[in-house]
C-alpha cells in the first residue's frame, strides 16, 4: 500500500472537548504516526503520516471530531511522506 501524510487545520470549537487526545486514540487505532497540538487562535493543527487508507480515514474523522467537538473549517495539505515519526504524539506547545 502507498504511504500518505497530510498536514491539518482543524477551526472551531475544538479546544477543551478532548480532541487532541480523540485524535491522538483514533490514529493509534489507524496506525498513524505524527502529532497534534492547539494553536493559540483556538484551532488544532495536526500531521499524520501512514497508509493513505488510514489517513484518508482519520482526515474524514477530523470533520467532526470527538463528541462536544464542532468543527467549522477543516484545511488538508497534502505533503510528501518523510517516515520522520516513530509515533503518534500531542505537543503541549502552542503554535
Amino acid at each position: 500500500m502507498s504511504k500518505s501524510r497530510a498536514h491539518v487545520y482543524v477551526s472551531g470549537k475544538v479546544q477543551g472537548v478532548c480532541f487532541r487526545a480523540s485524535t491522538r486514540d483514533k490514529a493509534l487505532m489507524l496506525g498513524i504516526r505524527g502529532w497534534v497540538k492547539n494553536c493559540m487562535d483556538g484551532g488544532v493543527e495536526a500531521i499524520f503520516e501512514g497508509e493513505k487508507d488510514a489517513v484518508d480515514k482519520i482526515v474524514t474523522w477530523c470533520k467532526s471530531g470527538p463528541p462536544g467537538a464542532l468543527v467549522k473549517k477543516l484545511d488538508v495539505h497534502s505533503e510528501a511522506y518523510t517516515g520522520e515519526f516513530e509515533e503518534f504524539s500531542i505537543a503541549y506547545e502552542y503554535a
